[in-house]
């Protein structure tokens, strides 16, 4: 089952841009411009706002009392937090604005984690169904 983040953007272009953010020295010199680690940044809140409704989703089909379900309503929780700040002003330090943007590069990476393993959750659901199903029909 594609994901509405596979549809829209190729995967590994979102992983390449999260990859690119992290991999900025934040206390050193070489920062992008304040304007480019912001377009980043909205880019990334773009991401993670396409991946929450996609875990949502995934998590609909699991018992709402499991381990996957659990720590997904701690990632939503904190992706609630993160992707509805307030976007930082042009003006901000080349450091805020890059720290932003990798402070959403690791929520992206968390969601993407999340969405993983709602998928893995519910494919193992539809084999057990699918197992007792077939065991049932046997008998």
């Amino acid at each position: 089952m594609a994901t509405n983040l596979e549809k829209l953007h190729g995967e590994a272009d979102v992983l390449a841009l999260v990859e690119t953010v992290l991999s900025w020295d934040v206390h050193g010199a070489g920062l992008p411009a304040v304007e480019t680690a912001l377009s980043m940044a909205e880019e990334l809140t773009s991401y993670g706002r396409i991946l929450v409704d996609d875990l949502r989703k995934q998590c609909l089909d699991i018992l709402a009392d499991s381990d996957v379900v659990a720590r997904a309503q701690a990632t939503l929780g904190e992706a609630s937090r993160r992707l509805y700040l307030l976007p930082l002003p042009g003006s901000a330090s080349p450091q805020s604005a890059a720290q932003r943007a990798q402070n959403l590069a690791r929520l992206v990476l968390s969601l993407h984690r999340a969405v993983g393993q709602a998928i893995e959750a519910r494919a193992l659901i539809t084999r057990r169904q699918s197992a007792h199903t077939t065991t049932k029909g046997t008998r």
